[in-house]
């Protein structure tokens, strides 16, 4: 049928010279001088994967693949404008799918009965000269930097035909056994040469990584890909391989991977530095962090922390810097004329070069360090302990070694996280002042419960929040009545600092001295109430109020806002009880709060707490409310006496991580 178009054509052309042109075993066709397909032989058409008919009339570029229509289209052009004979090769379609790689030549010819000019394209016979088909590519290889070799599967044999100088120089022999360049690979990428060779198809390969070992040189990281390519129309199939030289970019990569890692090291190093100075509670735990930390982040061979106290140094190091090295230093006078007592009189960092640098400008200081047992090489980096606006509290030094020098920006992060450091050295001492003077206010402040009551078992504790000063608005108490009868009372005043603590000793002794002449706790918390509205309190206070009576165990109770009271048995069960009562006192004026009677069994417990103890991050009230009622009766249970069931109750709330003031009082009839 193809030849039946062919000679269909050949007629209507009435071109018995062009018949002869398309005669040949090779592939051939006439095209008009702008690509237009006048006529083709049989050979043409099997090589284009179409039929002749298909093909007439149609652009000679078109009916290549989209990676050769370029090339064939600009073959055809140089042919008609410059009346010369062009050549280059081209990947035919090929059987299979397999590239057929020819050498194509296009020059004009002239229709004989038109006098019309044509475009002669044929495929040369290049069996004697397979060479001249890779050409092209040992070029464009050439010029991409890349090794060019050719793989012959039936002779086992890899011919390498050019490219970069710097590749072609790792196989020194152009014809090479596949077991030699086997032999050279890396034993954990031999598999994968053999498999590369094994599955070459005529689609180009993704890149295989294989480490190969050249004669008198180390190894080499070179990545391949294969593609399987016919030499000429009828010629023979071979493996082509491109070879890539990694070894210099894995080297960079490697490189650039460590610092990269290291930085990142680095940059972690100095944020959890930076986060633990901030979040330093005591100077134990600031003096702990610098010294653990500064030589390591900053590279340097040992480090020395100076704090002032009472205008003299107070010294440590770590195991980079001997102490015995630095002892003159301890308990020095801050006037004293050496590089350390002047960098924190001053805040002028200072930066020592050497030892003769050192001696230069501090003649008459103090030995540090002992330099001459250091060598000269050593510089040393004196960075106050600061904050803007105030006198540095102290300094460090670091100690750096072999001949480094730190670099400005280093110099100037280790100022930033001396400024860090500085300020929570001052928060600290402020907030140890502070402590100190809040633990004196909540001795005076915090009762002491009776010690023997007939028939009752009572214990409490109070536990400060984390936030502000060691003391809260959160108060118990517990007093015998004028009538035999035992108040019991629980409370939360608004707050967490010294005004709270105010309002709670306030509300307490308002309660205490009305207690003593009114017998009924709710006309107690009404004339409290009172007197609070009347004062212009500025705080608001909740609070329970409980009379038990140890002969029967009969209780009366109020509550102003407070959070519910919990009743828990010898059998391990628990209930809550919400008391009548009212508001939170000092806010509504002219209120009656009520009150309720009930009874509290033997062996049984009340259980009074402030809401910091049921209420916090991720727990609701009545979730925190079934949770120490059950450990309350889980504690009378296991036959726990009230000292003991407290610090149960007390522990499982710091266990979730509360953080206002807490305060638990438990009472039991025995």
């Amino acid at each position: 049928m193809v030849e039946e178009a062919v000679s269909v054509c050949a007629r209507e052309s009435h071109m018995d010279a062009s018949d002869e042109l398309l005669r040949g075993p090779d592939p051939a066709a006439l095209l008009t001088p702008d690509g237009a397909i006048r006529s083709m032989n049989a050979a043409m058409a099997t090589a284009l994967g179409r039929s002749a008919e298909e093909c007439l009339g149609r652009d000679f570029g078109d009916l290549w693949p989209a990676s050769q229509r370029m090339s064939a289209e600009s073959l055809v052009v140089h042919a008609a404008k410059t009346k010369t004979v062009a050549m280059r090769v081209l990947d035919f379609p090929g059987r299979g799918g397999t590239p057929v790689a020819s050498l194509i030549e296009a020059r004009q010819v002239t229709d004989p009965a038109s006098e019309e000019q044509l475009v002669w394209v044929h495929a040369l016979d290049a069996r004697n000269d397979l060479t001249s088909l890779v050409i092209p590519f040992r070029l464009a290889t050439t010029a991409a930097h890349l090794g060019l070799w050719m793989y012959s599967p039936d002779e086992h044999q890899l011919e390498w035909l050019g490219g970069a100088p710097a590749l072609v120089a790792l196989f020194p022999n152009p014809t090479t056994s596949l077991s030699t360049v086997i032999s050279a690979m890396h034993p954990d990428d031999r598999q994968a040469l053999r498999q590369l060779l094994r599955s070459a198809s005529s689609q180009q390969s993704s890149w295989v990584r294989l480490r190969y070992l050249p004669q008198h040189e180390g190894w080499h990281q070179l990545a391949a890909q294969t593609r399987r390519i016919q030499l000429g129309y009828g010629g023979p199939e071979r493996v082509f391989g491109l070879v890539r030289d990694d070894t210099k970019q894995e080297k960079r990569k490697e490189e650039a991977q460590a610092a990269l890692t290291a930085e990142r090291q680095r940059a972690k190093d100095i944020a959890d530095f930076s986060s633990a100075l901030i979040t330093a509670a005591t100077e134990q735990e600031l003096q702990q962090i610098a010294l653990t930390r500064l030589a390591a982040t900053f590279g340097a061979s040992g480090a020395l922390l100076a704090l002032v106290d009472e205008g003299r140094l107070r010294v440590s190091t770590d195991a980079g810097i001997a102490m015995w090295d630095v002892d003159v230093l301890h308990g020095m006078s801050l006037d004293h004329p050496s590089a350390l007592p002047e960098a924190i009189r001053t805040g002028k960092p200072q930066l020592i070069l050497d030892r003769e640098d050192y001696i230069r400008r501090w003649p008459h200081g103090a030995e540090f360090p002992r330099l001459g047992r250091l060598g000269s090489d050593y510089a040393a980096s004196i960075t106050p302990l600061s904050e803007a606006g105030n006198q540095p509290l102290g300094a460090w030094l670091v100690i750096y070694g072999s001949g480094y020098r730190p670099p400005l920006e280093e110099r100037t992060l280790m100022g930033a996280l001396a400024d860090l450091a500085g300020q929570a050295l001052r928060r600290i001492r402020l907030q140890q002042a502070r402590v100190e003077l809040a633990t004196a206010l909540q001795k005076t402040m915090l009762p002491t419960l009776p010690a023997h009551l007939a028939g009752l078992e009572v214990a409490a504790r109070y536990r400060p929040s984390r936030d502000g000063l060691d003391i809260g608005g959160d108060w118990y108490d517990a007093f015998v009545m004028p009538d035999g009868a035992v108040a019991l009372e629980i409370g939360d005043a608004q707050g967490h600092d010294v005004d709270a603590a105010a309002a709670m000793g306030q509300v307490r002794a308002s309660i205490r001295a009305i207690a003593a002449h009114e017998p009924d706790p709710a006309t107690v918390l009404t004339r409290t109430n009172e007197l609070l509205v009347t004062m212009g309190a500025a705080r608001f206070s909740s609070c329970t109020l409980l009379h038990i009576d140890p002969d029967d165990g009969q209780v009366t109770g109020t509550s102003a806002g407070h959070v519910p009271l919990l009743c828990a048995r010898k059998d391990g069960s628990h209930s809550i009880h919400e008391l009548a009562g009212g508001p939170v006192l000092g806010v509504v004026p002219d209120i009656e709060y009520g009150e309720e009677t009930f009874t509290l069994d033997e062996d049984s417990a009340l259980v009074m707490v402030t809401d910091g103890l049921v209420e916090g991050p991720g727990l609701t009230l009545d979730a925190g409310l079934e949770r120490a009622g059950t450990l309350a009766g889980a504690a009378l249970h296991d036959g726990l006496n009230t000292e003991q069931t407290v610090d149960r109750i007390l522990d499982a709330a710091v266990a979730v991580d509360h953080l206002d003031d807490v305060a638990v009082l438990v009472i039991r009839r025995t």
